[in-house]
């Protein structure tokens, strides 16, 4: 009897607790509000007039996971003229998937070619780059893919690789474990700051940035305080555009070792079939959502994506990618 009364009261303490956690998770599922502007039109609209104007962009931090999958869905949705990445290393992209679509784009081009034989035309597949002159970009599209490595530390000497661009996306960063408290501030701020105002001194008139969801300036965790104080460093360099995605905890499995992180992921993960948006967002929707984002047409220069406007976005391209392929 002792025993099933132990057992009747670890029950219920149970039930209460998943309870509470149930309520938390719905609580943190429905107070993001979300605020970018409704798709109204059909996003493969958005994409052909957007690819009309011929704009260029340029990615930070393209070895990271977030990168990564932001250039393959640049490649993919193939929006951009050209396209700068901008790194301290030479990047090879050995994966599958990035090389598949690379391929994809040589063939459009040959096949474009073909059909414009006359125009002088450059294609190193080796360096997976594409150059040309003298495209009518109204008959045939050409895809330029450029490397360019830059010293960090020395920002200021490399002010030219900024220079040219329409949009930037900044996908840099490291963490306190990996790069100690100044490396940490030094990577998440400084770098990231000073790459914004040369790209704003270069003409760039868009920037996104991933931030972190509960970024704020004066927040007492160094984490959120770096973050939340670099989105406003940018913001008072006036873009005509800024966009500030504040996602949660990635879903992703990372090639570099962040136990911390992969804890949370094994946790989180089991939850996000239930509420998808309260604690943990998978990267491919943050990737698509940068992407999506940067078509539309906010309505105010500064936007802020919390981590359920972010999904929302994110999934909501996936599935018109899916009707469209259909």
């Amino acid at each position: 009897m002792v025993i099933l009364g132990i057992l009747g009261k670890l029950t219920g303490l149970i039930t209460v607790v998943t309870v509470v956690i149930a309520v938390v998770l719905h609580y943190l599922e429905n107070c993001d509000p979300v605020t970018f502007t409704s798709m109204a039109e059909d996003m493969k609209t958005l994409e052909d007039n957007f690819r009309q104007q011929n704009k260029s962009c340029f990615i930070l931090g393209a070895s990271g996971e977030t990168g990564k999958l932001l250039l393959q869905e640049l490649l993919q949705r193939n929006i951009f003229s050209k396209i700068t990445l901008i790194g301290r290393r030479q990047l090879t992209f050995e994966d599958k998937a990035y090389a598949n679509l690379v391929r994809e784009q040589i063939l459009f081009q040959l096949i474009a070619l073909a059909i414009k034989p006359y125009m002088p035309v450059k294609i190193e597949i080796d360096r997976v780059i594409l150059t040309a002159q003298g495209v009518q970009h109204t008959i045939c599209y050409l895809f330029v893919q450029v490397q360019e490595l830059v010293d960090f530390e020395k920002l200021d000497e490399y002010a030219a690789v900024f220079e040219g661009h329409d949009v930037g996306y900044c996908c840099l960063g490291t963490t306190k474990a990996k790069a100690g408290t100044e490396g940490f501030i030094r990577v998440d701020h400084d770098y990231v700051l000073k790459s914004a105002e040369l790209a704003k001194a270069g003409g760039c008139s868009q920037f996104h940035l991933e931030s972190s969801k509960g970024a704020e300036k004066t927040s007492s965790f160094l984490y959120l305080k770096v973050k939340g104080q670099v989105e406003a460093d940018i913001e008072a360099l006036g873009f005509e555009r800024y966009s500030i995605y504040r996602p949660a905890v990635l879903l992703v499995d990372r090639q570099e070792s962040r136990p911390g992180e992969w804890l949370a992921r094994k946790v989180l993960s089991s939850f996000s079939a239930v509420f998808p948006t309260a604690m943990s967002i998978p990267i491919t929707a943050v990737a698509k959502a940068m992407v999506s984002n940067t078509l539309l047409r906010p309505e105010q220069k500064t936007e802020i994506l919390e981590n359920k406007a972010i999904y929302t976005l994110g999934t909501s391209a996936g599935k018109q990618e899916g009707k469209q392929e259909m």
